[in-house]
């Protein structure tokens, strides 16, 4: 039995559970530090989803953080495991996925993500994500003299690729988590995509990602 959309949160800030209603699966995309974990664990809640955060997957898979993988493997070697778990997890439905700021550099992600869910693009200005990770040392392309010069030439060179693959575009700004959940649920209503769900899909087949 759902919840009813009446019942009280109880916490203030937090949005109402509401049913889980379409299968189609939600993917957040964006750059690092635009709040795709913080927002897809949000509406997952909202949406009674399963949430699930790429990066985070592809550490616990590793068992070491993303610096430690992109010193061993290059950045060449994360983006493959990074395109294998795409691949993979954009054939479940009733998903909220949170990509990696990368993960639209590569044509055939962009291609997974577009054909097989509905895309929110989170977009904030290249301050504002300076200064939501500027102390995190979990950014290895922000391991630079000007951290702030490095996203704005990623913004630059990411934001077309974002756009382009995005079904539903928010401005995150100063607003916070719950209020910006609150913001997108209705966003999704009015987006009405549908895609085919998973079993239409061709079989997965697993890949090396070892």
């Amino acid at each position: 039995m759902h919840p009813s959309n009446e019942t009280l949160s109880l916490f203030p800030d937090e949005p109402v559970p509401q049913p889980a209603g379409p299968v189609t699966p939600i993917y957040l995309v964006g750059m690092m530090g635009a709040g795709k974990t913080t927002i897809g664990r949000g509406l997952a809640r909202a949406l009674g989803r399963e949430f699930v955060d790429v990066d985070q997957l592809i550490e616990d898979r590793c068992g070491v953080r993303v610096p430690v993988i992109f010193e061993l493997e290059g950045e060449a070697g994360f983006r493959q495991r990074e395109s294998c778990i795409i691949d993979e997890y954009t054939r479940r439905p009733m998903l909220v996925l949170a990509t990696g700021g990368g993960a639209v550099l590569s044509e055939t992600n962009r291609r997974m993500l577009a054909e097989r869910g509905l895309v929110i693009y989170l977009r904030a200005r290249a301050d504002d994500l300076y200064q939501r990770t500027k102390a995190d040392r979990n950014r290895p392309l922000l391991q630079t003299a000007d951290p702030l010069g490095r996203i704005r030439e990623l913004l630059a060179l990411r934001e077309p690729m974002y756009e382009s693959v995005a079904d539903v575009v928010v401005d995150t700004g100063k607003m916070s988590i719950a209020r910006l959940v609150q913001k997108i649920l209705p966003m999704l209503d009015a987006c009405g995509k549908t895609v085919p769900s998973s079993p239409l899909l061709p079989p997965w087949q697993k890949q090396d990602c070892s």
